[in-house]
């Protein structure tokens, strides 16, 4: 798609660095620079304000990726892309069957309802619930990595979604200021919410989740 919007040699282009390495890889095939803007730490997508922070001359385009079952703020992006003659490109999610995401949706609300010691998710703008993400806030020490393989060990699947961000991999490496990616990274951890889950399952989940609230101290 960038290939054929003309983007190549000498032009950059906006992307995410939480997750997606994918999207960075296509920019570098495109013969483009992957610029890597900050996310919104409540949609964990593009910040529209920090993709305007990075637009230069050079910026020919902008590549949005929608994340866990959340949308980006697309008509702030699709704005700015008009403001500044950016063709604007998003990459979306797998669609679930419409069952599926009411019965995902019925088990973050359990969870919404009952979780204490991590901070749940956004629920707003038609979440789907892709992924039930959670905040493990770490202050200062690895309590995320601690809380998920205490989780493990009592039976609940769990995983990191994005360990390391883009710009921080070896083949991309930026010095640059994305504080909302890189906590993102340190604290997040997806729970199941699959629809096959039975009700004792998900009791488990929230047993297990709130067992092991004294590992979490209050982030200053």
């Amino acid at each position: 798609m960038l290939r054929a919007a003309g983007v190549g040699v000498g032009d950059e282009v906006v992307v995410p660095a939480f997750g997606n390495v994918e999207v960075a890889e296509a920019v570098t095939l495109a013969g483009a620079l992957p610029v890597f803007a900050d996310i919104d730490p409540v949609t964990y997508c593009l910040d529209p304000d920090a993709v305007e922070a990075a637009v230069t001359s050079r910026t020919a385009a902008v590549v949005v990726v929608h994340r866990f079952g959340r949308h980006a703020a697309i008509g702030r992006l699709h704005a700015l892309g008009q403001r500044h003659g950016l063709l604007v490109l998003e990459q979306g999610e797998s669609e679930a069957p419409y069952d599926e995401i009411a019965q995902r949706r019925q088990r973050a609300a359990y969870l919404d309802a009952r979780l204490k010691g991590v901070r749940t998710p956004d629920g707003g703008d038609g979440h789907t619930y892709q992924q039930y993400v959670v905040r493990v806030p770490g202050n200062g020490r690895p309590d995320r990595d601690a809380f998920a393989r205490a989780l493990r060990a009592k039976g609940v699947e769990c995983r990191v979604p994005v360990k390391t961000p883009v710009h921080r991999l070896p083949e991309f490496r930026r010095y640059v200021s994305l504080p909302e990616t890189e906590l993102a990274a340190d604290e997040t951890l997806a729970l199941p919410v699959d629809a096959a889950l039975t009700k004792r399952e998900m009791h488990r989940i929230v047993s297990a989740c709130n067992a092991l609230g004294g590992l979490l101290q209050p982030a200053f």
